[in-house]
């Protein structure tokens, strides 16, 4: 297998592949501190501690933030439970999801109006990278490489990441695609610039053709559904959602092969400007709040339950 190093760097190129990481590029970094905020991602648990910020005294980004008196926040609406669209609702108030409830929890906390800014996922990163942006929260998974190109917040809801990722068939398909080995005159899908299509590229070796498409859901899914491809690689979780919401949808998760992911990678993360500090340490104590109480967990059931009441 290769490295995990090569294959974080494949998901940062797919994912932000419009950006450069030159000084035309993302704004100059402010004074890099004694640890930075990537080092301490890479580090952390979910008991880890917060550096506290001074909102009274607070510098860079988070400073403006505050002085504006709106916080901007990227997402790719489309990933269920975390985030994605009421229909019956519009404006702001039609993004909803887990991560949504972070977000308007973080500009509650700083006293500041949310604006929320719906992208694909590409750009739901880049944007942020380039410094257009405040803050990318959108179900965002941990690399080495994106931590260099972004200043990662400490993780939270953790899951089995041994059955994070895996295959998406038709249930037609059940005996005939149990692994990797399966895949060598079929197509395979998933999402452009996402985790999934580095560990394709890292861990599928044979494929008859690799589909990229803007979103997970419901794209990728419908390639599957349709027959427009023969698998797609998903999280396991989002992709269950959707099967257990679309009953006749005639598709299911492969149960007996998963992808191979480090522990490290673990948990869910937001993402703001390189060298932003101050707005990184004020989300991860936020974060901290919700790991020790559990509230982000229960979001995310709660919306589990409400993106299946819309059938999503």
């Amino acid at each position: 297998m290769k490295s995990m190093k090569r294959l974080a760097a494949m998901i940062l190129a797919g994912a932000v592949m419009t950006m450069t990481f030159t000084a035309c590029g993302a704004p100059a970094p402010a004074a890099e501190p004694a640890q930075s905020a990537a080092t301490a991602a890479e580090e952390t648990q979910e008991t880890a501690q917060p550096e506290k910020v001074d909102l009274a005294n607070a510098t860079g980004r988070l400073k403006t933030i505050l002085e504006k008196g709106v916080i901007q926040v990227t997402t790719e609406p489309y990933f269920p439970p975390n985030e994605f669209i009421d229909p019956s609702k519009t404006g702001q108030d039609q993004y909803v999801g887990s991560d949504m409830e972070l977000a308007k929890l973080i500009a509650e906390r700083l006293g500041v109006k949310l604006e929320i800014i719906p992208l694909e996922f590409g750009p739901t990163i880049s944007s942020v990278v380039e410094g257009k942006y405040d803050l990318a929260i959108s179900a965002l998974a941990y690399t080495p490489e994106r931590a260099e190109a972004l200043e990662l917040s400490n993780g939270y809801h953790f899951t089995d990441a041994s059955k994070n990722y895996g295959l998406l068939i038709r249930t037609e398909d059940k005996d005939n695609i149990k692994g990797p080995e399966d895949l060598a005159d079929r197509t395979i899908v998933t999402q452009s610039g996402s985790i999934q299509e580095a560990l394709v590229l890292d861990q599928i070796p044979k494929y008859k053709e690799f589909k990229r498409v803007s979103s997970m859901s419901p794209d990728a899914f419908l390639s599957v559904q349709e027959g427009k491809a023969d698998a797609a690689a998903v999280a396991t979780t989002n992709a269950q959602l959707y099967v257990d919401n679309n009953p006749d949808c005639g598709m299911m998760i492969v149960d007996s092969w998963y992808f191979t992911i480090d522990e490290k990678f673990g948990g869910t993360r937001c993402g703001a400007p390189k060298g932003e500090t101050d707005l990184i340490n004020f989300v991860n104590e936020i974060i901290a709040e919700l790991n020790e109480s559990g509230q982000y967990d229960k979001w995310y059931d709660e919306y589990a339950e409400y993106a299946a009441s819309l059938g999503l």
